[in-house]
């Protein structure tokens, strides 16, 4: 998660988006609709940046951190994998589920081929 903080301006201003549900000082949750039109512009060669503003988002406010991440999330659940959620797994020293398949899938790869 970034350690960007978002003021109560930057809080209420991206709580007007269509495609925002809530927002808190740390977080933003999206709409569903926002993140299925974001992976179908995606694939048809939009970067993250471009759809996010075309969309009424100010990156500057959200962060390209953030934008990015949101990106790859997004991107994963759509190929079927296990998100990382967010704030990822830091800190843990037993592997994450999400490392463990990914482990056994190229394991299981390498093997086949």
């Amino acid at each position: 998660m970034s350690k960007k903080r978002f003021t109560e301006d930057e809080r209420e201003k991206l709580s007007k988006n269509r495609y925002v549900i809530k927002v808190s000082d740390k977080a933003i949750t999206y709409a569903d609709e926002f993140k299925q039109l974001f992976i179908d512009q995606y694939m048809t060669g939009k970067t993250p940046r471009e759809i996010f503003e075309a969309h009424g988002f100010d990156v500057t406010v959200i962060g390209m951190k953030r934008v990015e991440q949101s990106a790859e999330r997004w991107k994963k659940e759509k190929e079927g994998l296990p998100a990382i959620p967010s704030g990822g797994d830091r800190g843990k020293k037993e592997p994450t589920a999400y490392k463990t398949v990914i482990e056994q899938s190229t394991t299981l790869s390498v093997l086949l081929f």
